[in-house]
This record gives C-alpha cells, sequence and structure tokens, in this order.
C-alpha cells in the first residue's frame, strides 16, 4: 500500500526507524506514534519506501 501523501510517507519513515532501533519511541508525536504500534515491520517499510514526487503534502482525511 503505498502512501497517499507526503506527510504519510514520512511519518511511516519515522515509526520504521523506531521500530528498528534507530530513533526513541519516545521522541515520536502523532501518526508516527500511532504507526509504530498499530503496523508491522514490512507495512511501515512499504509506506516509507514510496516516492515523495507528484504526492500532496497532505490528503483531506474522510468525513
Amino acid at each position: 500500500m503505498p502512501a497517499k501523501s507526503k506527510a504519510q510517507q514520512k511519518a511511516a519513515g519515522a515509526a520504521l526507524a523506531a521500530k528498528r532501533g534507530e530513533a526513541k519511541v519516545s521522541d515520536l508525536k502523532g501518526a508516527s506514534r500511532s504507526m509504530e504500534h498499530s503496523m508491522s515491520k514490512k507495512e511501515l517499510e512499504k509506506l516509507a519506501s514510496t516516492k515523495r514526487q507528484g504526492k500532496p503534502e497532505h490528503v483531506e482525511g474522510k468525513s
């Protein structure tokens, strides 16, 4: 599942770094903290590896 926005891709990268032990889990905030707890390493790798080119910075949530 590719990231839909640059922000989602960045959050996945931060969560992946924490899951690998390269960053502190306590430093995570918001979406990246939630992703770190709820997603597997493989899922985070897929999101984080998405190309940013052509992606919007943010995507509006469903209402």
